[in-house]
């Protein structure tokens, strides 16, 4: 990874150096807004008995200080956006050296009732999902945790080729996600969407015509007073006129611009993650189409939604108590900027959710890119709809360290079945989450833990974790042999990848070995392709009376009263166990 480590390194040290250089370029415009304001405040003082001169000088004044004010708000934009871009590739470097276990952890996405979530640290402390999620919006992180749990075997190579991409384009995907992170969600995408497709509009289209007209004729009105071509105070009646108008209005154009002003933020960085996107020339038919999307009639939908954010700017500019009086009574502001606001929502309202999703959409598949990038000695799985279910070489779970782990081949054959045991601590159930993730991340269209990999796609389903539940009154034993048949029933239907980890526990040594035997058997029937870890070595004896069914196990030797493991696969039964071993060496007994 040491490629990996100098990218990220590098990034870093472009980012916190521009982020400090716009530190000093805000200390530089604030200083000289500062300076501009008391030099018009002098100017006006001193000049105060000439008018002309004055109000040259605060007209000049203002003007210089409004442009010193924007140059200020985009840079101080820019440097958070530096800040947060130092960031991304300081946490990535803390990844790299193991450290990610203060992230979230997604232990509340956990499914008793789904295929695999709980069993296979997919979600929790240590999990999957806290090493691998980088997604910086909570549609995004949705986005992500739904296709951990899709179970999809359609498409995948479409999946990898887009994931192959984006892991291509690192500086471009953390630019994505520095401008996502900087979205202040009040509500949810969901929540803006329901709005927007409910809306419905109280203004009619006179609006197009009147509001500027009316606009118009306050121009006229106020310099033919000045000019006392008419009576002067026709201006104050014109005014009195135009918030008589407003006022009809006032109290929808209050609760349109209340939930404008909710979603106003959102709209604003959308537009510029919109803009990200169309930015970018994608080759993979997953990309493009996910681009295609957002077009519309050849307008970008960058250009929509930033024309939306500045009609949501303009009415909240009804705030200023000044321009409220004025620009109502002269201009009907807000009645022109509500329409505005209607116009565009009944325009592109059902165009909305589309955008809406291809942004979580990137988010999601961005973190799986970063994943990609940082693991090039991972492989893509070849697919293929023949042949072995799984055909790995150098199998091992990603998230070990590398100078630590043991890898093992797996080869698999259609209906397959394997009985694992092996000694306590051998690593029967690291290799079990091993193809478990496998499979999982294979499905999504990662890379896999593998020197090299050939994979006919299966769905996966599995019982390793099973808990009572004081809340349900129930046992568990019964919450298990719920399990069971939940699996059975799956696979009357459909075709799965069966991993089960020392199964009947609730029950006695005798009993235990009897169901255990009774129900591979059953899952042989069904013609489900799986693995089984177990202590019990009677379980192995039906190897001899079922063909799919083969025996492997892991070792433990004892030399010089020490305990060794090599955690390699191997064919066969064990036999040597070290419970009574460890009690006496741990002086329990």
């Amino acid at each position: 990874m040491s490629q990996q480590r100098e990218f990220y390194q590098s990034q870093r040290h472009t980012h916190k150096t521009e982020a400090q250089r716009l530190r000093k370029l805000l200390l530089s415009l604030s200083s000289a807004r500062l300076v501009v304001f008391l030099a018009m405040g002098l100017g006006i003082y001193f000049f105060f008995g000439k008018w002309q001169v004055a109000v040259t000088i605060g007209i000049l004044g203002t003007a210089i200080f409004l442009y010193l004010l924007s140059r200020y708000t985009d840079a101080k934009q820019k440097r958070e956006l530096s800040q947060r871009l130092a960031t991304i590739n300081e946490e990535e470097l803390q990844i790299l050296d193991g450290n990610f276990h203060n992230r979230l952890s997604g232990q509340t996405f956990e499914d008793p009732s789904h295929f695999y979530s709980l069993d296979i640290d997919l979600f929790g402390k240590g999990s999957f999902f806290q090493y691998t999620n980088r997604t910086a919006t909570e549609a995004g992180k949705q986005t992500f945790i739904d296709a951990l749990l899709a179970n999809r075997i359609d498409d995948i190579e479409e999946r990898q080729e887009a994931i192959k991409e984006l892991s291509e384009h690192q500086v471009w995907s953390q630019n994505y996600t520095a401008i996502a992170q900087g979205v202040k969600v009040e509500y949810p995408a969901g929540q803006i969407l329901n709005w927007l497709k409910n809306y419905q509009p109280f203004l009619h289209s006179w609006v197009k015509w009147v509001g500027p007209l009316f606009s118009v004729m306050s121009v006229l009105c106020i310099v033919l007073g000045s000019a006392q071509l008419i009576p002067v105070a026709y201006i104050g009646y014109w005014l009195l006129a135009g918030l008589g108008i407003t006022a009809i209005y006032l109290k929808k154009i209050n609760k349109l611009a209340s939930n404008t002003d909710k979603v106003k933020e959102t709209i604003r960085q959308y537009a510029l993650l919109l803009e990200q996107i169309e930015s970018i020339s994608f080759s993979s038919e997953l990309l493009k189409t996910q681009q295609t999307t957002i077009e519309n009639e050849g307008l970008k939908a960058s250009e929509i939604f930033s024309k939306f954010s500045k009609a949501l700017d303009a009415l909240d500019n009804r705030n200023n108590l000044l321009s409220a009086v004025l620009g109502n009574g002269y201009f009907l502001w807000d009645i022109w900027q509500s329409y505005r606001v209607e116009r565009w929502i009944v325009s592109y309202r059902d165009k909305v959710e589309d955008w809406f999703d291809v942004i979580p959409f990137f988010d999601a598949y961005n973190t799986l890119g970063t994943f990609a990038y940082n693991h090039p000695d991972f492989v893509f799985p070849e697919i293929s709809d023949a042949g072995q279910t799984i055909d790995a070489k150098d199998l091992g779970h990603p998230l070990l360290n590398k100078a630590q782990r043991v890898d093992s081949d797996l080869s698999m054959d259609n209906d397959a079945f394997f009985i694992v045991t092996g000694a306590n601590m051998a690593g029967k159930s690291t290799f079990l989450r091993t193809v478990a993730l496998h499979i999982v991340m294979a499905n999504m269209g990662l890379p896999v833990c593998a020197s090299s990999s050939k994979y006919n796609p299966v769905k996966l389903i599995t019982s390793m974790r099973t808990t009572d539940s004081l809340t349900d009154d129930s046992s568990y034993f019964f919450s298990e042999l719920t399990r069971l048949k939940y699996i059975v029933d799956h696979l009357k239907n459909d075709r799965y990848f069966v991993i089960l980890d020392e199964i009947l526990k609730g029950t006695n040594s005798t009993d235990k070995a009897i169901g255990s035997q009774k129900f591979v058997q059953k899952l042989v029937t069904l013609d489900a392709t799986g693995i089984i870890a177990t202590h019990d070595l009677s379980l192995t004896e039906i190897e001899a009376q079922l063909e799919p069914v083969k025996n492997y196990f892991f070792d433990a030797r004892i030399e010089t009263d020490e305990l060794y493991f090599d955690y390699k696969l191997k064919k066969g039964v064990c036999e040597n166990m070290n419970a009574s071993f460890l009690l006496k060496k741990m002086e329990i007994v």
